[in-house]
């Protein structure tokens, strides 16, 4: 067994060799599962680094044998077919890959199903196979098993239908009551932005299942079209844009006999549903919040008649993150919930009326719960994840490394542990299971190179930043101009200990910049009170960090940073920061390459936008203020957009409206349209030579 293939082209540019790979993450293991007695583990991984194919395996843990399963090139000729509805649903979930791209499996792990090209597909897993395709309505979508293995749930042309895991009674059990509304499948919100991505569930006892429909009549239409195909009709996009109507969503409790139940709550106070859990011998639980995101009530439903019976309910006067799969019933009865615990300024589990998990360890993502307690996802500080049994006394006892970025999965005494280090851009996947330690091959491919990243704390406010110099670089040998490379917002940081995430920055540096990336007040890892810094206002201390990192690389390296030439680039929330240095802040910021930037407040999307900015409706100083356009006539910087024409999440108007203000005002700037690209460039060519586009543009830009 081969645990990493690490060799790169080495006839081939670090641009190109990344877009091939798609940024080092081709030929990895993902997508893992455990069974139920711990003795197997499957999981999505492509033949190579270069392969996007995901095509499904299984460790045996007790013999260490790898087996393929399911390979999709065996079971689908040429391109696949994706519907409308599923490409929407991959781009809400970042899925760029082809093949197997997701899984459900039985109880017992008996067998599974997935879908491939809108085709319907179950596996004998007991015997390693075989692979049928069952002739189900489709396109299939988002396919599920039943927990007993004898049916699948699927969404598909607007309704949730059941089949028989045999291929038998393929028949809908609920669908939309008219012609915008859906069943089964997600809604845009919750998807791209309360990171649910499920849209309906089964019962323990596989009788029942919980089924979302969301009714989009009342939902603005907004059309995607790719200008270079004039001839292709656009694509019709219902998007709900800060301060305008939300879809409306219900919930229906369908049996395998037909009769539908109406869930009852107050959809329209708590308008958001966050997540659902249906723990064995309990009612299902759901998780709720209102427009606004300050306050969350999690409600059972009663099989029997719909109704919801309040377990708990909490307030925040600013906003409550989302935390699916947080929410459950424990062994011993208690409620478990992820809360932001203001007093401690720590996120904490909360179980029946108390806190559960110690003040200081903060709280990520909650990974299983058992009888040995709840496995959770950790920051032992804003660089670093680990992995932390929580006991139902409050016990913790690490579960892995204590150091790096570590992630995993946990269930019956079996524990997969992907490890990132600091000092090495290798990522190690092992399966462990009390004194076994198993590693699972992995063909992603390395830079061919190992970034050399020093951090330092930058400013009163101590954020995190971390500094590449290129190759070789002798100190006090030149001074280089600067290139911040940030993302800056929520729930996204990028400081990481983590070498495989500086691949791109290190080759950056190579270029003879001095890189600087800074995780400012706003990102993650912290606690809430640095999370909550950004409340109102998006843009303030988002820049004034920005500024800080400067500051502070220029102090600690006088005599090799040249603070007279200095860019900034970043895509999505990075490409609104550095539109905005520039703007705001020319003093310090020469030239920026803004990426998919949102421009105009009002153009993105409610539950993001509103959970940070409130609603435009009801108070428009906070967009007025972040919003770009009416900085327009302020621009004496060189200033390039990046934006891919068919992206629904971040649209191409965002672009299109600054630069418009932009030429109005007589300021010269550069567009580059990306024909056919979504908010994601998987395409190779395409993210190849954007970066060596922006590389030209800042060259030119800083060294005059």
């Amino acid at each position: 067994m081969n645990p990493e293939s690490t060799t790169p082209a080495s006839s081939e540019s670090f641009p190109r060799h990344s877009a091939r790979t798609r940024r080092f993450t081709a030929g990895a293991p993902r997508l893992f599962s455990i069974s139920g007695d711990g003795s197997r583990v499957l999981y999505v991984r492509s033949n190579s680094g270069t392969d996007a194919v995901g095509r499904l395996w299984c460790t045996d843990v007790n013999s260490g044998q790898e087996t393929l399963i399911a390979d999709p090139t065996a079971l689908h000729e040429g391109e696949e077919e994706l519907s409308v509805e599923e490409r929407a649903r991959r781009e809400r979930m970042r899925e760029g890959n082809a093949g197997i791209v997701g899984y459900s499996v039985d109880d017992e792990f008996s067998i599974g199903t997935f879908t491939l090209s809108g085709g319907l597909y179950v596996i004998d897993l007991n015997n390693g196979g075989p692979v049928r395709e069952i002739n189900a309505l489709g396109p299939v979508i988002d396919p599920r098993m039943s927990p007993d293995g004898a049916h699948i749930g699927y969404a598909a042309q607007g309704a949730l239908r059941v089949v028989g895991s045999d291929g038998s009674d393929d028949r809908a059990l609920v669908t939309g009551r008219n012609d915008n509304e859906f069943a089964g499948l997600v809604d845009f919100a919750a998807a791209e932005e309360l990171e649910r991505s499920r849209g309906f569930w089964w019962s323990p006892d596989s009788t029942q299942l919980l089924v979302e429909r969301v009714d989009e009549s009342a939902v603005q239409q907004w059309w995607i079209a790719n200008p270079v195909s004039p001839e292709q009709q656009p694509n019709v996009v219902r998007y709900p844009s800060a301060g305008t109507t939300n879809a409306t969503v219900s919930l229906v409790l369908a049996s395998l006999d037909g009769s539908l139940t109406q869930v009852q709550w107050d959809n329209i106070g708590f308008e958001y549903l966050v997540d659902v859990a249906w723990t064995e011998g309990h009612d299902p639980l759901i998780l709720v919040s209102t427009r606004d995101q300050t306050h969350m009530q999690v409600l059972s439903i009663n099989r029997a008649t719909g109704e919801t019976r309040l377990e708990t309910q909490w307030h925040d006067p600013q906003w409550i993150d989302a935390a699916p799969g947080a929410t459950t019933w424990l062994p011993d009865g208690r409620l478990l919930t992820l809360r932001a615990d203001r007093e401690s300024d720590t996120y904490r589990l909360h179980a029946g009326d108390g806190w559960l998990s110690p003040a200081g360890l903060q709280i990520r993502d909650v990974v299983s719960v058992d009888e040995s307690g709840i496995v959770v996802s950790s920051a032992p500080d804003p660089m670093s994840t680990t992995l932390v049994r929580i006991g139902l006394d409050g016990s913790t006892t690490p579960i892995g490394p204590s150091t790096g970025w570590i992630i995993g999965r946990s269930a019956s005494g079996t524990t997969v542990i992907s490890e990132r280090q600091f000092a090495t851009t290798k990522v190690s996947y092992r399966i462990e299971r009390g004194e076994v330690s198993l590693p699972v091959t992995s063909h992603a491919e390395r830079p061919g190179f190992t970034p050399k990243v020093e951090i330092i704390e930058s400013g009163p406010n101590k954020v995190l930043t971390a500094v590449l110099f290129p190759t070789g670089h002798v100190p006090g040998s030149a001074k280089l101009p600067i290139l911040m490379s940030p993302y800056g917002g929520p729930h996204f940081g990028v400081v990481v200990a983590a070498g495989a995430s500086y691949g791109e920055e290190q080759w950056l540096a190579d270029q003879g910049f001095v890189v600087v990336i800074a995780d400012g007040r706003g990102t993650p890892g912290r606690g809430p009170a640095w999370d909550r810094e950004i409340y109102r206002d998006l843009s303030t201390k988002v820049l004034e960090d920005q500024v800080s990192a400067v500051e502070a690389v220029a102090a600690r390296w006088p005599d090799d940073v040249d603070t007279t030439r200095v860019g900034i680039r970043g895509w999505s929330f990075g490409g609104y920061l550095s539109a905005l240095a520039v703007l705001r802040r020319p003093d310090v910021f020469h030239a920026a390459v803004a990426g998919a930037p949102v421009t105009e407040w009002r153009l993105y999307d409610t539950a993001y936008t509103e959970r940070y900015l409130g609603n435009p409706t009801e108070d428009p100083a906070p967009y007025d203020y972040c919003s770009l356009s009416h900085l327009a006539g302020e621009l004496t910087r060189p200033l390039m957009f990046i934006h891919g024409l068919t992206d629904d999440n971040v649209v191409v108007a965002h672009t299109l409206a600054l630069s418009g203000a932009l030429t109005v005002a007589g300021k010269p700037h550069s567009v580059l349209p990306l024909s056919g690209v979504t908010h994601m460039t998987p395409q190779e060519e395409v993210a190849e030579n954007k970066l060596l586009l922006e590389l030209d543009f800042l060259r030119n830009a800083l060294n005059p």
